[in-house]
This record gives structure tokens, C-alpha cells and sequence, in this order.
């Protein structure tokens, strides 16, 4: 198994990309933990599920733009597991809107939730990773983040800035043997996509070269890989897994 004995925290972890992750993860022998904010009911059917077959797997309630918060996740998995091989940072929201209607409370939740809190937990984690001298960082970005889009300003800015922060956070703590890498989606089958109107569906599809959405597991399989020992000398990179949508 990929990942086998290692110590995995996931955050956002609860539903979609950040649900097949932890079971991705879990099912390739990783120890997961994963937060979540308000599906309590998810939380607890995903820790029976993976007890159920015999898979060690723990949750914490945490809003992920918390700076205190994210620190005593980190400390209690730490004082429990007496280390913290993989930050997956997942946990991010949208606030669409143009530019010229979008609002300053809409502009700061989506910062706060997908910027502000990969920081919070990067910079948690980092303290025993620099300690093990070992530790791999995965901030979920978007390709939205490397090309732009009308109507997610605020989104779009999010996600560059996780670039910026990754790529810093790779040259700064390369050399204690610590990466940090960036996964951008594409447009991905989840239950926020089930509802599109067809002609929306078939205006993202004609952007795609390989003709269809990409799903859940083809984010958590990159994610196996980058926390894996085979990505052992790939560090500061952004993966796009978006079919071909931007080249």
C-alpha cells in the first residue's frame, strides 16, 4: 500500500474531493483525520464506514479559517500519533459574484476559507514536520487559480495566492526535507455539479478535450501519488487534473 504507516490530515474531509481523499488515503494504509465544519452526520457516517472494515480513521469539528483551532488539531493528532506525515488542505467554499457586485464580506469569507486556512494548517504542521525532518503538503488549488474566471474573482485569488504560499513554502523547507505541492481541478462530477442545467453542463464539457467531467477519485488518486515516496523529488508544482481544459 502506498502509504502504509503514515499519519494523514485532511481538511474539508467530510464530502466530495476532501471524502474521496480520505478514503483514498485510508484504503492505501494511511492512518487519516479529517475535519470538518457542519455535516456532523457525514463525519460520523465516513468513521463507521471505515471502522466497519477494520480502517483507523478520526474527525474533528473545526472551522478551517480558525488560526487557534488549527493549531490544537494539529497538536492533538501530533500528542496522539507522536507525529504528522501528510497536510492535505481541502477545505475551501465559493462566493460568486462580478467584480463590480461582489462585496467586501464575500470577497473575505473566500480568502479566509481557502487562503487563510491552508495557512492556518501549514503553519501548524510545519513544527513537526521541521522536527521529523520529513513531511509532504498538498494545497488543493484550481485551474481557476492558474487561468482566471469571470464572476470568481475572490475565488480565482484564492487559489493563485495557494500557488504563491506553495511554491514559497517548497523553496523555504525543501531542504529539511519537506515538499509542497499544489493539485488544481478541473470541472469535477460532485453533488455541487449534479445540478447544473444541462446547457451550463455542456458549455464546460466543450472546453474539456477529453469530453467529460473528471471525477472525485481522479483528485484523490493524484493526492495518493504526491503523498506517496514515488513523488519523492517533486516539490513546487502545480498538477492540473482537468482533462485538457487548460493547456
Amino acid at each position: 500500500m502506498e502509504l502504509s504507516g503514515k499519519i494523514v490530515l485532511v481538511t474539508g474531509g467530510s464530502r466530495g474531493i476532501g471524502k474521496a481523499i480520505v478514503f483514498k488515503c485510508a484504503h492505501e494504509g494511511a492512518k487519516v483525520y479529517f475535519t470538518y465544519l457542519g455535516s456532523q452526520t457525514k463525519a460520523e457516517e465516513i468513521i463507521r464506514e471505515l471502522q466497519s472494515k477494520g480502517i483507523q480513521v478520526g474527525a474533528f469539528q473545526a472551522d478551517a479559517s480558525d488560526f487557534q483551532r488549527a493549531q490544537e488539531v494539529v497538536e492533538e493528532i501530533v500528542k496522539s500519533e507522536q507525529r504528522l506525515d501528510v497536510l492535505i488542505n481541502n477545505a475551501g467554499i465559493t462566493k460568486d459574484n462580478l467584480l463590480l457586485r461582489l462585496t467586501e464580506e464575500q470577497w473575505d469569507f473566500v480568502i479566509d476559507n481557502n487562503l487563510k486556512s491552508a495557512f492556518n494548517y501549514c503553519k501548524a504542521a510545519i513544527k513537526p514536520m521541521l522536527k521529523q525532518r520529513n513531511g509532504i503538503i498538498i494545497n488543493m488549488g484550481s485551474v481557476v487559480g492558474v487561468s482566471g474566471n469571470a464572476g470568481q474573482a475572490n475565488y480565482a485569488a484564492s487559489k493563485a495566492g495557494l500557488i504563491g504560499l506553495s511554491k514559497s513554502i517548497a523553496k523555504e523547507l525543501g531542504s529539511r526535507n519537506i515538499r509542497c505541492n499544489v493539485v488544481a481541478p478541473g470541472f469535477i462530477q460532485t453533488e455541487m455539479t449534479e445540478n447544473l442545467p444541462e446547457q451550463e453542463l455542456q458549455k464546460w464539457l466543450s472546453d474539456i478535450p477529453l469530453n467529460r467531467p473528471g471525477q472525485v477519485d481522479d483528485i484523490a488518486n493524484i493526492c495518493v501519488f504526491l503523498a506517496s515516496d514515488k513523488a519523492s523529488y517533486i516539490t513546487g508544482q502545480v498538477i492540473q487534473v482537468d482533462g485538457g481544459m487548460n493547456m
